[in-house]
């Protein structure tokens, strides 16, 4: 591997278990915009191996040269450039896409970039849109194991506006913008993974 690029153990060891879940649920020539691509590994992952579902990956910009030296390597015609995007932009990808993806980012953003990218996933989501989004998540405000607690605290060091978030919460943004949550996929880790569906489907 390019030393260069940055690296993601958590991608590593995630990114099979959510292939399982993500790949029947998506069909071929739809288009998934992934919100905070991170290193790109994820990226480079779901496109190499679902090769007829176009992937547009996305982050802040400073995150942006090393998601291109894993796009670079990977040289897939289904994996468009990376584009500039953070929950506090106005404007955000028009046309909408079929899905959109995220990992591990609600716990990063304060609460009010949750709520404000929300309002973002519906104006790039087509009216039959599915949202995936992967991650820890507290439910009844408590925590789902002690290695979460430990994170969380992590997290607040780091940050006091970041951490777990709780499922209800994120849940009732999910329905405010037309969203149906479908599934709750327990994932390795203490992790989940959420799929929500617009009503109009």
């Amino acid at each position: 591997m390019n030393q260069a690029k940055p690296f993601s153990q958590a991608c590593e060891n995630n990114q099979s278990f959510i292939l399982d879940i993500l790949s029947p649920l998506l069909s071929p020539d739809q288009r998934v915009l992934e919100v905070g691509s991170g290193t790109g590994q994820h990226a480079v992952y779901f496109s190499a191996n679902m090769p007829a579902v176009q992937w547009q990956c996305s982050d802040r910009r400073e995150n942006l040269d090393g998601i291109n030296a894993w796009l670079n390597d990977a040289e897939l015609d289904n994996l468009a450039p990376p584009l500039a995007l953070d929950a506090r932009d106005v404007d955000w990808p028009q046309p909408a896409f079929d899905a959109i993806y995220s990992a591990n980012t609600l716990h990063i953003m304060s609460w009010h970039e949750v709520e404000l990218l929300f309002t973002h996933l519906r104006k790039s989501l087509k009216e039959t849109g599915l949202l995936c989004v992967y991650g820890p998540f507290n439910y009844h405000g408590e925590y789902t194991s002690p290695s979460n607690a430990g994170f969380d605290q992590w997290l607040k060091q780091r940050n006091p506006q970041s951490g777990i978030r709780d499922f209800e919460a994120v849940n009732t943004l999910a329905e405010k913008i037309g969203l149906v949550l479908q599934a709750d996929h327990a994932m390795p880790a203490n992790n989940r993974l959420l799929v929500w569906q617009s009503q109009a489907a």
